[in-house]
């Protein structure tokens, strides 16, 4: 299947040229005028770039600063300068140091105004040969482009609240910009989804390109954002959370996605195109055409291994940059003796790959005194290992063979690292832009979506019916190795091979009470608030670390409660106002009111509340 690589647009300058096999070679041209959109060529390349604002939020240190800082299950690592998300301390302000937040804005919008664009033009293109030869072709094209503008409306709203509503195009600066109510733009997103989930094919020709599924899993997130409220006003509707479970049972129900048999094989690099990926943002694998928009993700999980003793930096095991680390709370929700999804999103070892750093026995630490002055280990030896062992002395770490660092010695450098954003495709050992896929959309969260619809409809046997099936494969199989951890660590016994699926399954009464393994914070004191308690832990488990926390803990409004108490760098700040961002500062000094910039009083007003 084809694969769409999306143009770089600025404005009427389209920077594309002929495709060169599956892929559309970016390249910058001459600026060309808005007549270039009139022809079939033309709008093609304005479609693909509408697709490129979604490169946006993997292209750089917004992906965690603004999706994972400032949440339950990571905590700031060493380096990095955009820690105040994390913090939500006085630098999170509308002056937005670091720019993310008018980047957020911006990118959007810019996003959107392409699609207006070509919903706008697309009808009377003329003499069209391929996407666009006849009504039902520029139909798809315009359901392609409504999906689009739900999907940037979409992250808008979850992070501003009410935002500008434009659905006309713009050329130039339009000066007059008032922001919509949240209800006004809920209303836009779905009925943007719905339009584009009638049209839109099961199976795009094109890889990369939306589909029905990804507009019926957008809608049934969409629906269940909405009417999950009860504090907030988002315009819900009493049916709301009857269409999140009708939709999502329609993506799990249409036969065009499957959950992969093995979790882990979804991390692996030669599977991006898998049954289970509902929607991808795609990259070029062709590495000298990436032009500064690789996707950067894979820089920011790891721990600083390529100092220690023994190594060196390594293609595969990436670039230590140590912006993020697993909190207490994440490493501790899980039953890692029976769930193996967690040793197998975690890199814990490193593989000596530099004999000049090796280090030494000595007579203080040599188990006999004939090893003294000999190497530790050897090239292809484990050199460093990461452990969730406690109360392990300093001592007993030197008599070790290798680089040991137990759980009661992490530090800002020195954790679990999580591989699910790893690259080892990259052209070489430094570059930051990598090829890999993007997904921002898997059948195993629709599954997790219709189970928090049906729960908070009261039908908890169906709800447990949906999370088991995501259990069931994350259980250890027959005959399945296990880590040694399990052994060594976390109690089980010496290279057990059963099946740990019994221990992994729930059953409806799972929420009556409270339950210690579960962590439920001090408000779930009841079965409906324990269960809502119990999908934010159960997304942790399955979607840990694919940038959707910060916005599933705002959806919930469990961000403030769940944040002070499994966060301590965020725990003196958090105010309930952080539920939302605040609107760029850049935004409100560029736009007008009745013919006049806005006064002082006029961007109070335009802003959210504490800031």
């Amino acid at each position: 299947m084809k694969k769409i690589l999306y143009p770089i647009l600025l404005l009427a300058t389209l920077v594309i040229v002929p495709s060169c096999k599956d892929f559309l070679v970016e390249e910058q041209v001459a600026t060309v005028g808005y007549a270039y959109y009139d022809t079939e060529k033309g709008m093609e390349d304005l479609i693909n770039a509408a697709y490129s604002s979604l490169r946006w939020k993997p292209n750089g240190e917004q992906c965690f600063s603004l999706w994972e800082y400032g949440v339950d299950e990571v905590v700031q690592a060493n380096d990095g300068s955009n820690k105040h998300y994390d913090f939500y301390n006085a630098q999170l302000t509308s002056a937005d140091a670091g720019g993310f937040l008018h980047g957020l804005w911006q990118n959007n919008y810019q996003g959107i105004n392409s699609c207006n664009l070509a919903m706008e033009k697309i009808p009377a293109i003329k003499g069209g040969i391929a996407g666009l030869k006849d009504d039902a072709s520029k139909n798809i094209r315009i359901a392609e482009c409504r999906f689009l503008r739900a999907y940037y409306y979409f992250q808008l709203v979850q992070q501003f609240g009410g935002v500008p509503i434009s659905l006309k195009s713009t050329e130039g600066v339009q000066l007059e910009f008032p922001r919509a109510s949240v209800a006004d733009v809920y209303n836009v997103i779905i009925s943007d989804l719905i339009a584009a989930a009638n049209v839109l094919p099961a199976k795009p020709a094109q890889y990369g390109r939306a589909s029905k599924g990804a507009a019926q899993h957008f809608l049934a997130k969409a629906y269940l954002t909405r009417g999950s409220a009860t504090v907030e006003a988002r315009g819900q509707k009493a049916t709301d959370i009857d269409s999140a479970a009708v939709y999502a049972d329609l993506v799990i129900a249409s036969g065009t996605f499957s959950l992969q048999p093995e979790w882990a094989s979804l991390w692996n690099i030669t599977n991006q195109n898998n049954s289970e990926v509902i929607y991808a943002i795609q990259f070029n694998t062709n590495l000298l055409l990436l032009n500064g928009s690789g996707n950067r993700v894979h820089l920011y999980w790891g721990m600083t291994y390529d100092t220690k003793p023994g190594m060196l930096r390594d293609i595969n095991y990436g670039r230590p940059f140590r912006r993020i680390r697993p909190s207490d709370y994440l490493i501790d929700v899980y039953d890692r003796r029976n769930d193996s999804r967690f040793y197998k999103q975690w890199r814990n070892m490193w593989i000596s790959n530099n004999a000049a750093t090796i280090p030494k026995w000595t007579a203080a630490n040599a188990p006999s005194a004939a090893l003294v002055g000999q190497n530790k280990f050897k090239v292809g030896d484990t050199a460093t290992y990461v452990t969730l062992h406690t109360g392990v002395s300093d001592a007993d770490i030197a008599k070790a063979t290798y680089n040991w660092t137990p759980r009661n010695k992490w530090s800002t450098s020195e954790f679990l690292t999580n591989i699910k954003h790893m690259d080892p495709l990259r052209s070489d050992v430094a570059t930051e832009f990598g090829t890999r896929d993007f997904v921002v959309a898997r059948l195993a969260e629709t599954y997790l979506i219709a189970a928090e619809a049906y729960g908070r409809k009261g039908d908890y046997a169906k709800a447990t019916d949906l999370i088991n099936v995501l259990r069931k494969r994350a259980a250890y199989k027959a005959g399945e190795a296990k880590p040694q951890e399990h052994w060594l660590t976390e109690g089980g016994a010496f290279k057990d091979a059963t099946s740990t699926e019994a221990a992994m399954l729930i059953t409806a009464t799972h929420w009556d009470a409270d339950n210690a393994k579960e962590l439920y914070p001090a408000s779930a004191t009841d079965k409906k608030s324990r269960f809502i308690n119990f999908i934010l832990n159960e997304r942790s488990r399955e979607l840990y670390g694919e940038l959707l926390r910060w916005e599933d803990l705002a959806r919930t409004e469990t961000l403030v409660e769940r944040v002070a108490k499994f966060n301590s760098f965020a725990t003196p700040n958090i105010k309930p106002f952080h539920k939302l961002r605040p609107i760029p500062l850049a935004h409100l000094e560029r736009v007008w009111e009745k013919g006049a910039p806005l006064t002082a009083e006029g961007r109070a007003k335009e802003q959210n509340p504490g800031y």
